[in-house]
């Protein structure tokens, strides 16, 4: 984007060296444009809110979260994404935003109207083919470009070791470290070719966490050889692929530190080890600040972002709440005011936001060849664009090679004549693809239900029901399908899982003998289930975890 200027402010769009316009940018930045860098907002609602404007317009915002509650078509949220980027062209200096997601694939998708659905990262593991992470990266990222999504959080480095870490699952590559490692730079390589800032998380690794820092502090009890050689592994390889953001995780490690600080607040984390042992010169960004995990110590959200700031991170995460994001605002520019080693800390930020900022909307002539973001996307060619071009093809001949037989008792099944059979999920894609199969079968849709009480209702729904049939074919994707799941072991049925997400829950249920692991929760993975089942393909897919018995 070429323009010309008439005034000595220097601008994001000047032809300047990167590293000449970004001390020039900084140094005439003001505190309020300083401190605008480094927020990171999200906003309600399917148009811009007036408080997430007024952030871009006055206060030179840094980056803008997508939500699923922002999206309600592609046009929809592109020519959002698309106004927001436009205002942040009326400010002094044109610095456009990050605008991010979460779009690991799989489980968490944060924008799932249109766009490609992939089986996750447990399925590209148990599939055992790097170069599927990799093209997973580059699909997701060049659907994510078309938007005008410029940053992903993904790819998702947590090793999943503790078959309680629920928050993980089946975002977890695998329970090696290395294959973790090699998935995640490959997933990385595939987002940087689509021009997409990967952004690793979570630092440095929630995979051994029994609790979601959404709501709790975890505690992970390891030493600190096992956190460089287990947890850290895979940010060594990603940053020496070139990993450009880090995401900081409200989990502590008191073995470590001796104290129950999370790593978000933590300068051992976040400097001693990231930038000093492990070499890492890209920009680190915080969970979420709403989170209670960054919380519990009876901190406010403003408070733990002014921690966040000294600790290490460049940007601080605040999603939901705009009086939050209002009142951090607030004490951190009374603390640029009044605390200079917190101005400092900024001003440092500022400096490395910008200098990412450049290099991926900018054409670098040191690396011509390297992609650049259109920050201003097309709403009116998005849906040309998504799903991106062999996309659809890929990702599920992808999670095919993922599927992973646990327990065969029955396969091929082909119900015997006059066999009664239920199918039986929270899915109404599970009961669509079973009934194509076996269309002799009846289905019964189990409601999801946030209300522990209901769990008893969803249980009598079904033991109700199952008397009546002598074949249950079971989809098993949570705590509360596995409570239904038990009930049925004294049925004096034959029982037939198809696990979605992950395969956990089937450490619980050893007397199931065909138990088959899709991984996936699309209409797709439900269908190769089925396709398995029936005998139509042998997958070769080998479960990346050990927590279960075969």
């Amino acid at each position: 984007m070429g323009l010309s200027y008439t005034s000595s402010t220097p601008v994001f769009w000047d032809g300047a060296p990167d590293g000449n316009l970004v001390s020039a940018i900084t140094a005439a930045m003001t505190d309020e444009e300083l401190l605008g860098q480094v927020f990171f907002l999200g906003y309600h609602g399917t148009q811009p809110s007036q408080e997430i404007l007024l952030f871009i317009r006055n206060r030179n915002l840094g980056g803008l979260k997508v939500f699923t509650r922002n999206v309600s078509s592609l046009p929809q949220i592109t020519s959002d994404i698309r106004t927001m980027q436009e205002a942040s062209q009326t400010t002094r200096f044109k610095i456009p935003m990050f605008v991010a997601t979460d779009q690991e694939g799989g489980w968490v998708t944060h924008i799932r109207k249109g766009s490609s659905i992939s089986g996750g990262n447990l399925s590209l593991g148990a599939g055992g083919v790097p170069h599927d992470a990799f093209l997973s990266g580059y699909y997701i990222g060049c659907e994510l470009a078309a938007m005008g999504v410029n940053m992903n959080y993904a790819p998702n480095l947590d090793i999943y070791t503790n078959p309680r870490a629920d928050a993980v699952g089946p975002r977890g590559f695998s329970q090696d470290p290395v294959q973790v490692g090699i998935f995640g730079a490959a997933y990385l390589q595939g987002m940087m070719k689509a021009g997409i800032i990967a952004t690793g998380k979570h630092f440095p690794g929630h995979g051994d966490a029994d609790k979601d820092s959404h709501g709790y502090l975890p505690e992970i009890q390891i030493d600190s050889g096992t956190l460089y050689e287990r947890e850290l592994f895979p940010y060594r390889m990603a940053i020496h692929e070139g990993l450009p953001a880090i995401m900081s995780a409200h989990i502590a490690f008191p073995s470590i530190t001796g104290n129950r600080v999370p790593a978000t607040l933590s300068k051992y984390f976040l400097v001693d080890v990231l930038r000093e042992k492990l070499g890492f010169t890209g920009i680190v960004l915080t969970d979420d600040m709403e989170m209670n995990g960054v919380l519990m110590s009876g901190d406010s959200v403003a408070q733990a972002c002014k921690k966040a700031m000294l600790a290490g991170n460049d940007m601080v995460l605040i999603s939901h709440t705009p009086a939050e994001q209002e009142a951090a605002w607030q004490l951190l520019l009374r603390a640029m005011h009044t605390d200079r080693e917190f101005h400092e800390r900024v001003a440092a930020s500022a400096a490395r936001i910008l200098a990412l900022k450049l290099k991926t909307f900018r054409h670098d002539p040191a690396n011509p060849d390297a992609p650049v973001f259109s920050f201003l996307p097309d709403p009116g060619a998005v849906e040309q664009k998504i799903p991106a071009p062999q996309a659809p093809d890929f990702f599920f001949q992808s999670l095919c090679r993922g599927i992973t037989v646990i327990r065969d008792g029955r396969i091929p099944y082909k119900p015997a004549p006059g066999e009664r059979v239920l199918i039986a999920a929270h899915y109404a894609d599970f009961l669509n693809e079973g009934k194509k199969r076996y269309p002799s079968a009846d289905s019964l849709y189990i409601p999801w239900s946030s209300r522990y009480e209901a769990i008893g209702e969803e249980i009598s729904l079904v033991t109700g029901r199952v008397p009546a049939y002598d074949t249950v074919i079971f989809c098993l994707s949570s705590e509360s399908s596995l409570d239904i799941l038990l009930r049925l072991s004294a049925s004096g049925k034959k029982i037939i899982v198809i696990s979605a997400l992950t395969p956990v829950y089937l450490r619980e249920t050893p007397w199931v003998q065909t138990a088959i692991a899709v991984f996936g929760e699309s209409r797709d993975a439900f269908m190769a289930g089925f396709s398995v089942l029936a005998g139509d393909f042998t997958p070769e897919g080998k479960l990346p975890v050990d927590f279960i018995k075969p």
